[in-house]
């Protein structure tokens, strides 16, 4: 029996793309940098590359440390590594810190080269589609003709999607993991409630903060707490906080008194301290935007027909940011397309962040899955 292992210590890349990139808005950047890391060793014939594509605050940083971060681990390091789901013995695995990131891709952090200072609020909106089309950039750098699979939970969930759409015969597997094919009225909603808060904080200055030297923390911390609220079950808030007081007594002021203000309240500020607010703006539109039945009436059956990918669709039971029955769409649609799909609905209690942590029967699924892949 294999023992799961970190992939230990890595570094991450970045790859210049001085060619323009014309985005869905019509906006053009006349060039731009993407940040990636990459894990396993790519095959002679170029045939085992896996994507993996981040969610709303994820990053390029998907498996192993920093030499000079021992404790900055990446965000799926439980699901990549040698004997993990998603093996780097017998895969390649790239992980891209998305267009409008704020972890060194280029962003509104970034120099506009038209004005030599931030871009702030300059920097265009970017949706899904946009995301995956400058992705195919970097696999073309990368000489990859063919993803074995691309993979994502979420907003990741949404760029497989659209790979299969935007490029089908780029990638033979598409695992969509806790997604949907477009957001509910609900969830546009939740985004929105958000974005407010960021916009309406004093220190947003219109979104070009940087060149006040403040951070609109405020409203950060808000959205992060909203947000939070959101990937959280009921079931799961209940079985860590309850009820439960910091104090023996009520204090009867509104300072954090439940533990579970107090963690969301934690939560909040720590999300201030790496995050960037314009990033988060850009990242829920993406959120927001990404639909790619609208084009056919609202026929998620005939938006998908021109995937040829076999699918992996894994839901959790207690996600109701995206509940199972977003996930029974996308089988129920590629299904009716005649195409190859494997769907596991887990039963969990964590709600929507299920897709990050140890389950051990949805490790166990997707590994199956991903073993079948090679041969």
């Amino acid at each position: 029996m294999t023992v799961p292992s970190s992939v230990g210590i890595v570094a991450p890349q970045r790859a210049r793309f001085d060619q323009p990139v014309t985005l869905q808005s019509g906006a053009v950047l006349p060039g731009f940098e993407l940040m990636f890391e990459t894990y396993g060793e790519l095959n002679a014939d170029r045939s085992n590359a896996v994507l993996v594509c981040h969610a709303l605050s994820g990053s390029h940083h998907v498996a192993g440390v920093y030499a000079d971060q021992p404790g900055n681990v990446g965000w799926w390091d439980n699901l990549i590594g040698p004997g993990k789901p998603i093996d780097t013995r017998r895969f390649f695995v790239v992980g891209v810190n998305n267009l409008g990131g704020c972890y060194g891709s280029t962003g509104p952090m970034s120099i506009n080269p038209a004005t030599g200072r931030r871009y702030g609020a300059d920097f265009p909106v970017v949706t899904v589609e946009d995301w995956v089309a400058v992705q195919a950039r970097l696999a073309d750098r990368l000489g990859i003709e063919c993803w074995a699979a691309v993979v994502g939970g979420s907003l990741g969930g949404m760029q497989a999607i659209d790979w299969t759409l935007q490029f089908p015969d780029r990638v033979r597997h598409a695992l969509v993991i806790a997604s949907t094919p477009r957001l509910t009225a609900q969830n546009i909603a939740f985004n929105e409630v958000a974005r407010q808060a960021i916009l309406t904080d004093p220190d947003f200055h219109g979104g070009h903060y940087y060149e006040h030297g403040v951070v609109p923390a405020r409203g950060l911390r808000l959205a992060r707490m909203m947000g939070h609220i959101t990937y959280l079950s009921n079931d799961q808030m209940g079985e860590k906080f309850g009820r439960q007081m910091k104090q023996e007594k009520p204090g009867y002021h509104y300072e954090a008194e439940f533990q579970i203000e107090s963690y969301l309240r934690y939560q909040g500020d720590k999300f201030t301290t790496y995050f960037d607010a314009n990033t988060y703006l850009i990242t829920t539109k993406a959120l927001d935007y990404f639909d790619p039945a609208a084009a056919f009436g609202g026929d998620l059956q005939a938006a998908l027909a021109r995937a040829k990918a076999d699918f992996f669709v894994a839901s959790f039971s207690t996600d109701w940011r995206f509940a199972p029955e977003r996930s029974r769409e996308i089988v129920y649609a590629l299904l009716h397309n005649g195409l190859n799909v494997t769907y596991a609905e887990v039963d969990c209690s964590a709600g929507h962040d299920s897709f990050l942590l140890d389950d051990p029967y949805y490790h166990g699924v997707l590994g199956a899955y991903m073993d079948r892949i090679l041969r």
